[in-house]
């Protein structure tokens, strides 16, 4: 699918719809109290689902309503795109390896401080309903007071003296519902994905989110709703709500991946294609543009639930003083490249959606340009909510939100390795060269003129011209006429890591 670069704002605006094509001005007089904060994420959405970001086939009136109402910037970027150091990061303000969360299934530490925490007021209520994945997944903690899971598959990862015979609330509800466990008295994945939709996790979370807003009309609150779709098994109700021959694959599907390319990446893709996903053949052009579609439906069926939740908000009055922000812990790469999940530092995997509506700026809505990092998602939001992001790493993001100018600072993205199992699959590959690159760090430095730096000291390092070469078919690293600038952002990858104290090993000789 073609993505407009340049995000261009009237198309936009007529493809989202012409009744919020005038941008009406935000709410500018100072509101009655505290202002709200709706912070709604997913699981591994890339940013190229929804108009906004060029793609008008998807279903997603909500999601471009919403975009079109508020400030989105234009390329947003994930601090390790995998699902917990991420949302250690988009809790906290921390980089991965400053809260310990490096790698999946890591617990955050009790003394490291998330942003009920940080905000560390008491007139908010504070909850937060879906997938958490940063350890002890179905107990309340860490300052949110009411607490609604979603997850059942990582009872094993619960701390000491947890009891790991407590269920999530969806399997109490599965359970009201008539279902009968599939697997070892809990319910899979994949059984909850093949349910009615009224009976899928998305539902569930918007019923449980209305509620909230409900009983705490009256009350400043705090409210984060994870979403675990559209991340794998890649299978919803709406698997045929777009028709397969609808969906484009994408420009660099066919890239060869060359010997100059990272070659765990190039061991992930031979992984990928001889394993399957949801039961179709990555052979195929055709298994692909199925699991592609399917995966549309999910970001849909999350469209329908957010836009539940945002009508609720409207109805009982709240919109005008509740900030929403929306945004995902990491992309997939979806066929790019033919491959498929995370964990690579191509921009499919490492570039999320990123929405913030903030009535209370005195501020149009419109597409910010330049390139984001999440970790300033949590000053930002302590910034508009009145609290103090004294310590973290980032800054707020509020004064280009008034103003809109492009930031001057770069984008590091982090790798830290230690995700799955890979195969000598490759002619020429040996094990000793797989599990040298199997957990190799990798730092990535993304320049706000567009040059891509990825380097890594036990596998292939890696440099795009984003601007010439935006779905990064060619490796510029090791070509003579791009030693200088290999070594200037080589220089600012260790820049920032003295800064970070970040010690991991990335650097090669350039």
């Amino acid at each position: 699918m073609a993505i407009d670069s340049k995000l261009n704002r009237r198309g936009f605006l007529k493809a989202a719809g012409a009744a919020v094509a005038a941008g009406p001005q935000i709410l500018t007089g100072k509101t009655a109290r505290k202002p709200n904060l709706l912070f709604i994420w997913t699981d591994e959405q890339r940013a190229d689902t929804m108009a906004v970001y060029g793609n008008t086939k998807i279903k997603t009136p909500n999601l471009n309503k919403l975009a079109a109402e508020s400030a989105v910037l234009e390329h947003a970027y994930v601090s390790q795109p995998v699902c917990t150091p991420s949302r250690s990061t988009a809790m906290t303000g921390l980089w991965p390896h400053q809260s310990g969360c490096t790698s999946n299934n890591t617990a955050l530490p009790a003394q490291t401080r998330c942003l009920p925490e940080l905000l560390d007021d008491p007139d908010y209520r504070t909850g937060y309903m879906g997938k958490w994945h940063l350890g002890d997944e179905v107990f309340a903690q860490h300052g949110f007071s009411e607490w609604v899971s979603i997850e059942d598959g990582y009872r094993d990862h619960f701390s000491s003296g947890r009891d790991r015979g407590e269920k999530s609330s969806y399997w109490h509800f599965l359970n009201e519902q008539g279902y009968k466990p599939n697997e070892e008295g809990y319910y899979s994945r994949s059984f909850a994905a093949h349910r009615p939709i009224e009976h899928c996790k998305p539902k569930f979370l918007e019923t449980k989110a209305t509620d909230f807003l409900q009983r705490h009309q009256r009350d400043p609150f705090l409210l984060s709703v994870n979403f675990l779709e559209p991340h794998m098994p890649y299978y919803g109700p709406l698997n045929d709500l777009h028709a397969t021959d609808a969906v484009d694959l994408p420009p660099n599907f066919d890239d060869p991946l060359e010997d100059n390319e990272p070659l765990r990446y190039r061991l992930l893709r031979q992984k990928y294609i001889e394993q399957g996903s949801t039961d179709q053949d990555l052979h195929t052009e055709a298994g692909w543009r199925r699991i592609m579609a399917n995966y549309w439906g999910l970001v849909a069926q999350v469209d329908r639930s957010v836009g539940a939740i945002l009508e609720e908000l409207e109805r009982l009055g709240l919109a005008e003083n509740t900030i929403v922000v929306y945004t995902s812990d990491h992309g997939d790469m979806m066929g790019s490249h033919r491959l498929l999940a995370k964990t690579v530092m191509y921009e499919e995997s490492v570039r999320v959606p990123w929405l913030m509506r903030v009535p209370q700026l005195q501020a149009k809505p419109a597409v910010l340009p330049g390139r984001y990092s999440h970790i300033d998602l949590v000053p930002t939001l302590l910034d508009l909510i009145g609290g103090k992001a004294e310590g973290l790493p980032g800054r707020s993001l509020v004064p280009a939100l008034r103003d809109g100018k492009r930031r001057q600072e770069d984008v590091f993205i982090q790798w830290n390795g230690a995700e799955g199992e890979l195969s000598a699959d490759l002619p020429g590959v040996t094990r000793q060269d797989v599990e040298r690159v199997k957990d190799a760090p990798i730092r990535t430095v993304i320049t706000q003129d567009g040059w891509k730096l990825c380097l890594c000291e036990r596998d292939k390092s890696q440099l795009f011209d984003l601007n010439k070469d935006p779905w990064e078919t060619r490796n510029l690293y090791g070509e003579e006429s791009h030693a200088d600038r290999v070594r200037d952002l080589s220089r600012r990858i260790r820049g920032w890591q003295e800064s970070v104290r970040d010690d991991a090993v990335a650097q090669t000789t350039a």
